[in-house]
């Protein structure tokens, strides 16, 4: 099943966040403004978290909102 086939058949929040976390991992390179980075490493960092584990929960967060 796909993301999107989720949305569309209007599942919970939590149905889609069980989607999200249910995989392996795969690496992932991106490109982003070193400001970012650095303020997103804090902001992790205020949670106690690492900066990975900070950006799968924005992730997750932002993909199980509802439309």
């Amino acid at each position: 099943m796909k993301y999107t086939e989720l949305v569309d058949s209007g599942a919970t929040p939590t149905e889609i966040q069980t989607f999200l976390v249910g995989s392996e991992n795969v690496p992932v390179t991106m490109r982003i403004p070193r400001n970012l980075r650095d303020a997103a490493k804090e902001a992790a960092a205020l949670k106690g978290m690492s900066l990975t584990s900070f950006v799968k929960m924005c992730l997750i967060e932002k993909l199980s909102e509802e439309y």
